[in-house]
């Protein structure tokens, strides 16, 4: 039979897109693994592969349409198929005069026996008629006995002791339409506990802080509006959020940094990262910064498993990076960032922001993060609150720095001071573990040769 190329799970969280291009047309051969639709989804644009090569005999979907994990993006022939335009035609008959004549035999027959078949069928139909009546007759009585053979009758006959007849009572269980777990199907009193439970238990509602949308007012009654269609990024970016907001219990931590010192440090160290390709700048800084600092304190390195009761540390340190685009917000991941020097953090920061910029994002460029930076500093503000990605515990702000007076050995000196967020998830982290990790980041930009220590530049 065809082949069917499925729409596949192309990251974690992303369960629909919206097809931005259809790479492919019908009748092309195509490979496995060549790209075939574009899919903007789960905050990128993302190239989605034929899972098996072929020719393509039907596109089932088109630019513009949401398109679910699963649902069918194209059909490729059966091997052997041949298309509709190349079936041969059915060869003429070179004796028509005698197939006329053949013709016209049969039909002197088929007059000739309407009558018999009339009848006939009339005969097979009042049988047919009486067989079906018995037959409903005989399924009626099967399904009588098979009713009572799989419900004890209320009468008394129920196979279970007194007791349990008595603590079905109690909990006002229905104990004839229990199946019981016994020897012999005996109903016992875990059946009779269990179907209470069961009972008591309020069946789930959805309400407001679960995702409920409250209705919106007409605001065309106040003046003219216009109604423009969420991107896929937007909708991702939208579902993400709401979920995160839902989800964990955020609190935020601020803190300022005197970034005096680092910054006569990337001066230093500037012509060498270029030498290399790379631009240094403070987000490349906070990203390595970062690495270290879930090392020293494991609980932020973590994620809570609600369900279990438990919380999961992880072995790896990979940091997430917000990028600001025109299509809307992207985190791609900068992998293994406690083992990389900070020039080669700034050297794949530029190569990741450029694919964000450019919509080339794959899903597993944003897979697996543990902790986000976001740096709004080159658009300016003292301080925001930024929200935790789930499952994700804690984030970290970055705004614009600004030169202050801090009074320090009995004066006021100007001081580089740079503002920090940190937001995190009261589930797993208390608000002095929280203090103390701001603080201890804070102390190693104002001496950098911590830093150093810990992988440097």
């Amino acid at each position: 039979m065809a082949k069917e190329i499925k729409m596949p799970q192309i990251s974690e969280d992303a369960e629909s897109g919206t097809i931005v291009e259809i790479m492919v047309s019908e009748g092309d051969t195509i490979e496995a693994e060549q790209s075939i639709i574009a899919v903007e989804s789960d905050k990128a644009s993302v190239e989605v592969p034929a899972e098996s090569g072929g020719k393509i005999k039907e596109i089932k979907v088109s630019e513009g349409d949401d398109i679910d994990i699963g649902d069918v993006i194209l059909i490729l022939e059966e091997e052997g198929e041949e298309s509709e335009d190349t079936e041969e035609p059915e060869e003429e008959s070179d004796e028509p005069e005698a197939q006329a004549e053949e013709e016209d035999d049969d039909t002197e027959d088929s007059d000739s026996s309407d009558d018999e078949k009339e009848e006939a069928d009339d005969d097979t139909k009042d049988e047919d008629e009486e067989d079906s009546d018995e037959d409903e007759e005989v399924n009626d009585e099967q399904g009588d006995k098979d009713d009572k053979a799989s419900k004890p009758k209320k009468d008394g006959e129920v196979p279970a002791a007194p007791s349990v007849r008595r603590l079905a009572r109690e909990l006002n269980v229905d104990i004839y339409a229990l199946k019981g777990s016994g020897p012999g199907k005996r109903i016992t009193a875990e059946d009779v506990k269990s179907a209470a439970d069961e009972e008591s238990t309020p069946k789930k509602k959805k309400s407001k802080a679960e995702g409920e949308s409250t209705a919106l007012p007409d605001f065309t009654q106040w003046g003219e509006v216009e109604r423009k269609k969420m991107s896929g990024i937007r909708k991702a970016t939208a579902k993400s959020m709401g979920n995160a907001w839902r989800t964990v219990p955020h609190v935020t931590q601020f803190d300022k940094a005197d970034i005096s010192t680092l910054q006569g440090f990337m001066d230093q160290y500037e012509e060498k990262a270029a030498k290399a390709g790379a631009k240094l700048t403070v987000t490349a800084v906070l990203v390595k910064l970062s690495a270290s600092a879930l090392r020293a304190f494991p609980k932020f390195n973590a994620s809570v498993d609600v369900e279990n009761q438990e919380m999961i540390f992880k072995k790896y340190i990979h940091i997430g990076v917000a990028v600001d685009t025109e299509n809307g917000l992207l985190v791609p991941v900068i992998r293994d960032a406690d083992r990389k020097s900070v020039t080669t953090i700034a050297l794949e920061l530029s190569e990741v922001a450029q694919k964000a910029r450019e919509g080339k994002l794959s899903a597993d460029d944003m897979k697996g993060g543990n902790f986000t930076v976001s740096n709004l500093g080159g658009i300016g503000g003292t301080n925001f609150t930024p929200i935790v990605y789930h499952p994700q515990v804690a984030i970290l702000g970055v705004s614009r720095n600004q030169v202050e007076p801090v009074y320090e050995d009995g004066e006021f000196k100007p001081k580089t001071m740079l503002p920090l967020s940190l937001s995190y998830d009261h589930r797993a982290i208390d608000g002095a573990e929280a203090a103390r990790f701001l603080r201890w980041m804070c102390q190693v930009m104002e001496d950098p040769f911590v830093m150093l220590m810990e992988g440097g530049i």
